[in-house]
């Protein structure tokens, strides 16, 4: 996996005061889950960063910014954002604070488990 093993670490260092972080290898980098949704990660260079739809156009229109691709089609509520635009740690921060409040502010819905389907014999 190859990843930008400097952002990923300045990445962690912003969430050390988000309660429920775990990280997880995905996508070819590293992914952190806060509360068992994924908040940010690191592709490559670029950080990743879930933000929901609201306000999607303004948001990917921003320099730096770009729609999360990684199968060949744009991720609505996911978005790239090139080395440039976390250049400094106060943008880094801010894109990651964005992450954090959009998984708090949409908690992850229980799946519901279905019963095991049941095999009906056939009649005589």
């Amino acid at each position: 996996m190859v990843y930008d093993e400097a952002l990923a670490e300045r990445v962690r260092t912003a969430l050390l005061t988000v309660p429920e972080v775990d990280e997880k290898k995905m996508f070819g980098g590293i992914t952190f889950m806060v509360s068992g949704q994924m908040c940010c990660g690191v592709l490559k260079n670029d950080l990743i960063v879930k933000i929901g739809s609201e306000g999607w156009d303004d948001v990917v229109a921003q320099p730096h910014v770009r729609p999360f691709d990684f199968s060949g089609r744009p991720m609505v509520g996911m978005v790239y954002v090139a080395p440039p635009g976390v250049a400094s740690d106060e943008a880094l921060h801010g894109w990651i604070e964005r992450g954090v409040q959009f998984v708090q502010q949409n908690p992850k819905q229980p799946t519901r488990k279905r019963a095991p389907a049941t095999r009906r014999r056939a009649s005589p």
